[in-house]
């Protein structure tokens, strides 16, 4: 996994669970939705370069 790819995916995912705790917080279902999305997108990119880990060895 590429090292900026990787800072991406956490950056992504962090920033999506602190959106979800926000909108937890404050009652607001759409930041908590928009937060696990954004979560969704930082798995989704680790997955991916992982595969493409995988296949280089």
């Amino acid at each position: 996994m590429s090292a900026s790819e990787k800072a991406k995916a956490k950056t992504e995912q962090g920033k999506g669970k602190l959106k979800e705790a926000a909108g937890r917080v404050s009652g607001d279902e759409e930041l908590t939705a928009e937060g696990r999305a954004e979560q969704s997108k930082g798995d989704v990119r680790q997955a991916k370069e992982k595969g493409k880990d995988a296949f280089k060895r």
